[in-house]
């Protein structure tokens, strides 16, 4: 298959293509080419990826849902065709995270390619999960390291909304990574609710530098069901990047 690579000078441009299966389902959304996932049994999870779980309205929103079909879950995920490098990374987000089910996933990151890294390495997490754990709060900001044996670096976080509109971001230099997270939807700090700020002194072995896809996914942790045994559906209403 014919893959297209274009260099470039610095990591902030983004430009590099991924080369996916022909057959794979894409869809467009706030103007970038995403790819749907299918799959069985496969992690994270491990799940069952259903592409019909995937949409785009009229409107030009992203619809993601958790489903069960006979005894069955299916989860939902895409990611970007293009490579994304340093800047501003922006979802704004319809539904209501606070109250998701503790088994359930709803995750906003970049994930490395096997050219740039393995599992558990260089990418940037927003996360919405309780891993299981009732207790827990629920919002987690997650920084991988670019080195496997190094350990991740993160921020969890309690969520309290009043509404269903939030707007979630992460700022990627190569420096630092600056989260956010905000009630209602803007282009502003109106309304902030949560932020982290991660800055390493050792930044080139605990930050990414590379170009990487851009997932958006919801999922069962362990692939276990929702304990209240209900589906979901979740929206993003526009990704917004910023290139540095």
């Amino acid at each position: 298959m014919k893959t297209t690579t274009i260099l470039v000078a610095s990591v902030a441009t983004l430009v590099i293509t991924v080369c996916n299966p022909c057959e794979a389902k894409t869809i467009k959304f706030s103007g970038y080419d995403w790819i749907v996932r299918s799959g069985t049994n496969e992690g994270p999870g491990p799940n069952n990826w259903d592409e019909n779980n995937v949409w785009v309205d009229k409107n030009g929103y992203l619809h993601l849902k958790l489903t069960k079909r006979q005894n069955q879950w299916y989860s939902s995920e895409v990611y970007t065709k293009d490579r994304l490098g340093f800047g501003r990374y922006q979802f704004q987000v319809i539904g209501r995270l606070d109250k998701l089910d503790p088994n359930t996933v709803f995750g906003l990151y970049n994930y490395p390619t096997p050219d740039v890294g393995v599992d558990g390495t260089n990418e940037i997490d927003i996360e919405f999960a309780k891993w299981g754990n009732v207790a827990a709060s629920i919002g987690n900001y997650t920084v991988w390291p670019v080195k496997k044996e190094l350990d991740r670096k993160y921020n969890n976080f309690p969520v309290n909304l009043n509404g269903s509109y939030t707007t979630h971001r992460f700022t990627w230099t190569a420096a630092n990574v600056y989260f956010q997270s905000l009630n209602g939807h803007y282009d502003d700090n109106t309304n902030q609710f949560a932020n982290w700020l991660y800055q390493p002194l050792d930044s080139a072995n605990y930050i990414g530098h590379k170009p990487m896809p851009v997932y958006i996914n919801l999922w069962l942790f362990k692939g276990q069901p929702p304990t209240n045994g209900q589906q979901v559906e979740l929206i993003i209403r526009s990704f917004k990047f910023i290139p540095m």
